[in-house]
């Protein structure tokens, strides 16, 4: 592994150590923590338990539930958790939820 790329001298150890984490996906892992902290804590209580957070991928969260009665009642509550989420995680341009089954959701 080759952190130098610059010859005329060393680099900082915030470089290095950025470099790092993104190579080994710990600051992948440290985003998807918050996310799912931040969701739990935006989730309607119907979600809490039974649901949750996956990726985001342009500006949409994917949310895994685990039944089907659940992807309608998020039609009622989108809005506001999606503004919560945008307080609570603004980093994550959240702008969308969907929502995929997965029967192990929340467990």
């Amino acid at each position: 592994m080759q952190f130098n790329t610059n010859p005329s001298g060393p680099r900082s150890i915030g470089s290095v150590m950025s470099r790092l984490l993104a190579r080994t996906g710990y600051d992948q892992e440290q985003a998807t923590s918050g996310l799912a902290t931040a969701w739990e804590q935006a989730a309607p209580a119907a979600f809490r338990g039974c649901s949750q957070a996956g990726l985001v991928r342009r500006g949409v969260l994917e949310v895994f539930v685990s039944h089907s009665a659940l992807v309608q009642e998020m039609g009622f509550h989108k809005r506001e958790v999606i503004a919560r989420l945008g307080e609570l995680v603004p980093a994550e341009g959240i702008t969308d939820i969907r929502c995929r089954l997965l029967a192990d959701a929340g467990r």
